[in-house]
């Protein structure tokens, strides 16, 4: 028999890990429980088996309004981990190789980013201009956020349809809007919804000038925070496993217990921080109380995420990232300049990659040079030694109009709690809303208690 814990958490991403470690500082025993052989979920890394160097399963990027995330790496005492901007600098090369950076200047935000629009040579004048007409819309939406939490749009807006809406230029939207929209949310802006667009930008052009700036690890993903977070479960008497498939067991509309590869753990709250997709699969048999949340969960759509990695034999870029508009890989990081080393080992990222998440990995890897070798003036004429291809089918869930409500954290099964950036926190698939939820989470399984 496994020891008696206050509170079991399945799964180990920035959800569950942030569930565990609010109600392990709340002195509760956690027992946190990872199907996986190793912490992170969806962050994660693992090693190459022709470099042994770790990558990451994707890039994961951080910006300065992820308050909550950023608060649970110094809670860690991971803080360290991430790099972050002073303010916003995004640079871009276009096709010729031209690189061009949009900064935004000490002002007031959002007029720091109009500001920055202004100055931006690379977009024409008179859609410099035109930006103007966004910014009322984002103040407003600032608004509506500290007021009530969320923003009000209009229901079936599409974000292509919002940008429109307000006359911004393609030129613009291909650089600015375009991206930020396609990184936040992984999914076309044609396709997905205007509100959880305009949440983002309502928080990164917050009055904190620091809000919209980049934050990225500098470590391996499961190094920056799950490896941090395990010790700080652990030193307060949890425990943490991995290659834990578990199975909970719910009896009479509550939860009985849980089954960790036949062996019973004797424990009566639950937190399921698995992704839609992986709900189903914590029951042997599904309760009857979560008929109706395993229908919509299962009617979620899926948005795939396509990452490439590309070694050089020598330095190919300039920075730690870049965007690259109009191209099929819409950023590339040097994780040289991140963790260290003398060549260049880039990371490509393709999101809302639904067209071509089913080519073949030489596809994609000769997509991925290509584009490197005719943005980055480094580049030219210089191919890679080695390649990987990661594709990630679920990344995240559709924010396509018409897609299932999402779930809030309690269940019609008592003792049972949901965590996960799926669940009904307001913002899109994002670090930021998997630590709302697993905070939201922790606070249910606290007021339960």
């Amino acid at each position: 028999m496994i020891p008696r814990y206050d509170v079991a958490v399945i799964g180990a991403g920035f959800a569950g890990l942030t569930a565990a470690v609010s109600l392990a500082e709340r002195g509760a025993r956690v027992l946190v429980l990872e199907a996986r052989p190793q912490l992170g979920g969806r962050a994660t890394a693992f090693r190459d088996r022709a470099t042994g160097e770790l990558v990451d399963n994707g890039q994961h990027v951080l910006f300065g309004c992820y308050r909550e995330t950023l608060a649970f790496l110094q809670r860690i005492g991971a803080e360290g981990h991430v790099r972050r901007q002073p303010a916003l600098e995004l640079v871009c090369y276009d096709t010729a190789r031209r690189r061009s950076v949009l900064r935004c200047p000490n002002l007031v935000p959002p007029l720091h980013l109009l500001a920055g629009i202004l100055a931006w040579r690379a977009i024409p004048l008179g859609e410099r201009l035109r930006a103007v007409r966004v910014m009322p819309a984002i103040v407003s939406a600032r608004r509506q956020v500290q007021a009530r939490g969320a923003v009000q749009v209009a229901a079936g807006l599409t974000v292509q349809e919002w940008l429109d809406e307000h006359r911004q230029g393609r030129v613009l939207q291909a650089w600015l809007w375009h991206p930020l929209a396609v990184a936040a949310l992984n999914q076309l802006p044609e396709h997905a919804a205007a509100d959880a667009f305009v949440r983002v930008l309502a928080e990164m052009f917050a009055p904190d000038r620091q809000a919209a700036s980049i934050v990225l690890p500098t470590r391996p993903l499961h190094e920056m925070y799950a490896e941090p977070a395990r010790c700080y479960v652990c030193d307060r008497g949890g425990d943490v496993r991995t290659s834990a498939l578990a199975r909970v067991t719910v009896a009479r509309g509550a939860v009985a217990g849980v089954d960790v590869r036949g062996e019973r753990v004797d424990v009566r709250r639950v937190i399921a921080a698995v992704p839609w997709f992986g709900l189903r699969t914590l029951f042997t048999e599904p309760p009857s109380e979560l008929t109706e949340l395993l229908a919509a969960a299962a009617r979620m759509a899926s948005m795939p995420i396509v990452t490439v990695n590309l070694w050089y034999d020598r330095p190919v870029m300039e920075g730690a990232f870049a965007g690259l508009p109009g191209r099929t890989m819409q950023w590339v990081f040097d994780k040289r300049v991140a963790f260290g080393g003398s060549s260049s080992h880039l990371s490509l990222v393709s999101s809302g990659a639904a067209e071509i998440v089913r080519m073949s990995n030489d596809e994609l890897a000769a997509i991925a040079a290509h584009e490197v070798e005719a943005s980055l003036p480094a580049a030219r004429g210089v191919w890679p030694v080695r390649s990987t291809v990661i594709r990630e089918k679920h990344a995240t869930f559709s924010l396509a109009p018409g897609q299932p409500a999402r779930p809030g954290n309690r269940t019609a099964v008592s003792g049972l709690v949901l965590a996960g950036d799926w669940t009904a926190t307001g913002l899109p698939a994002t670090i930021e809303g998997a630590v709302v939820s697993g905070l939201r989470a922790a606070a249910a399984v606290a007021l339960d208690a």
